[in-house]
């Protein structure tokens, strides 16, 4: 990569500290380079490395008016990355590293491939989730096509489960119908594009940070103890809801999907809201991207969305 050119009027994100007992961050990065169980050939566990280069090549300054530097208003660490995050052992040492970055407001974990969901979203004991993704993710067994199907598994409530992206052509009709007979709220492209980016975010956080298919049932035959309460939101961002144009180092990526601009603007907004506590960047193979690293920049772009997002919460 051609070396960046150096001005001290003109910062450079990333190269951010580790975390310290000292201080609390406000973002926290962790490497989660998961590709063992991924259902097509990756190297996506290359790409935590390869989304921390990228981040050089942007600066951490929104535009404003006024302009802000991110560097400057928000406390950034990076944790660097699980060893070996793949599997069952490799899953609970995501859960434990997750676990222990539970002060910072917003945990971004950098894949690896879908799986690491699954992993990163039990360690932040996430009680919603919203998906950027052309897939359902519902398949059985356990690997990168599996995340959701797990979490619902192990008791995530569907109600507050919003798909984001779903395509045509990118999953069978078995999948949709599991979708819909577990109760998760699917937005297709189409919906996406109808509706306006918009009015989908907002629809988005009022169904997976509500109390779900549990409070509706609660508000009808209250239980004993305690009420169901909103909770953490988790937004998994699975850059092959892209187009292929913008998205080639995604296996999965098709023709049609969303523009960067639209992604970038979705993951800015549900990250403006205070419930959503973590995010995932996935199903980037950074050594099948091409020549101009294009998927991988906008992975980066990703994490500084997110961040644009934190440092604009109310």
């Amino acid at each position: 990569m051609t070396a960046l050119s150096i001005d001290p009027l003109w910062p450079r994100a990333g190269d951010w500290p580790a975390p310290t007992r000292e201080e609390t961050p406000d973002a926290v990065l962790l490497g989660v380079p998961a590709w063992r169980t991924s259902l097509s050939p990756t190297g996506a566990g290359e790409t935590p490395a390869a989304v921390r280069e990228a981040l050089r090549r942007y600066s951490p300054t929104l535009m404003g008016p006024p302009p802000i530097d991110l560097n400057t208003i928000l406390r950034i660490a990076d944790a660097g990355d699980v060893d070996e995050p793949d599997g069952r052992e490799g899953e609970a040492r995501v859960r434990a590293a997750v676990a222990e970055l539970a002060s910072a407001r917003l945990l971004i974990a950098l894949g690896g491939d879908n799986s690491a969901t699954y992993a990163v979203a039990k360690g932040r004991r996430a009680r919603g989730l919203i998906t950027l993704d052309a897939h359902f993710d519902l398949r059985d067994g356990e690997s990168n096509g599996s995340p959701v199907r797990r979490l619902l598994a192990e008791g995530l409530d569907p109600g507050r489960v919003v798909q984001i992206g779903i395509a045509d052509f990118a999953n069978s009709a078995a999948y949709a119908r599991r979708a819909l007979d577990a109760g998760v709220k699917v937005i297709t492209l189409d919906e996406v594009r109808r509706r306006g980016i918009g009015e989908v975010v907002a629809d988005a956080l009022r169904i997976a940070g509500s109390g779900g298919v549990a409070a509706a049932a609660e508000a009808r035959a209250p239980a004993p103890g305690p009420p169901a309460e909103p909770g953490d939101i988790h937004l998994d961002i699975d850059v092959d809801v892209c187009d292929r144009s913008v998205a080639p180092g995604c296996p999965a990526s098709v023709p049609g999907g969303l523009a960067a601009w639209e992604l970038r603007a979705l993951v800015r907004g549900i990250a403006r809201d205070p419930r959503v506590t973590s995010a995932d960047i996935v199903e980037v193979d950074a050594t099948a991207d091409t020549a101009d690293a294009r998927t991988v920049r906008l992975a980066a772009l990703c994490v500084l969305e997110l961040l644009a997002g934190l440092a604009e919460r109310p």
